[in-house]
């Protein structure tokens, strides 16, 4: 059996829409929402799809009215889009991301699996699991993890690691990567092994969005910078 794994949308409809794969169930480790111009879109592509989904720290800050601790070079620009984003998502939308849980454990064609946005020991903001991070460092992070699979997004870094026995998976972003390649990036998982795989997408479809969401110009100029270098 086939999961495709998607995360950090960031409201980036034309670079989830090119991925096409066929999947027996679909997981969302979110942030939906913040950054990019089509969050009812993409909101709405995950409500109808997605088995198992869980919330991110962009999408607690638009249903709680919160702070989205963002990295700091980014976070002037989560709040203006997460503003412009309160005015399109409908009341429904924003109560389906405020129900969400941070975490959620399953089993999966023989597999178990837990998965969180961030990390499992902080599920929002926590920006320390990343490729580079150190192997002790790493088990420190997934001690007392039961499962086969932790799945995780957050740092738009897709990563795969193996620890005490247990794969740690980061997909990448589909809507903002930030590992230098702008694809769309996504995982798929098939007879518990999983597939880290890239996809062109129409950026200058998201670019002109972003052009028509009412941010200052400025701000439209880097958020347009980003999804062009896949670098923030």
């Amino acid at each position: 059996m086939k999961l495709l794994v998607v995360s950090d949308i960031h409201a980036n409809w034309p670079a989830l829409q090119a991925i096409q794969e066929p999947a027996d169930a679909i997981v969302c480790l979110e942030d939906v929402v913040s950054y990019g111009p089509f969050p009812q879109e993409c909101v709405a592509w995950v409500r109808e799809r997605a088995a198992y989904v869980i919330r991110g720290n962009h999408d607690t800050a638009l249903s709680y009215q919160t702070d989205p601790r963002a990295a700091p070079a980014k976070q002037a620009l989560a709040l203006a889009t997460l503003e412009a984003h309160r005015r399109l998502l409908s009341e429904a939308d924003v109560r389906w991301l405020h129900d969400l849980g941070t975490a959620a454990h399953f089993h999966f064609d023989g597999c178990r699996y837990t998965i969180v946005h961030a990390a499992p020991s902080d599920h929002l903001f926590n920006y320390r699991i990343t490729p580079a991070l150190g192997e002790e460092a790493l088990k420190k992070e997934m001690a007392g993890v039961r499962a086969d699979l932790v799945l995780l997004g957050h740092t738009h870094l897709p990563m795969q690691r193996a620890v005490n026995g247990t794969v740690v998976l980061n997909p990448g972003s589909v809507g903002q990567s930030l590992d230098g390649d702008p694809r769309a990036s996504y995982a798929i998982i098939q007879d518990g092994v999983a597939t880290i795989r890239r996809v062109e997408y129409d950026i200058e479809a998201t670019t002109a969005g972003i052009r028509r969401m009412g941010v200052p110009d400025e701000m439209a100029d880097v958020l347009i910078g980003i999804l062009k270098t896949g670098r923030p």
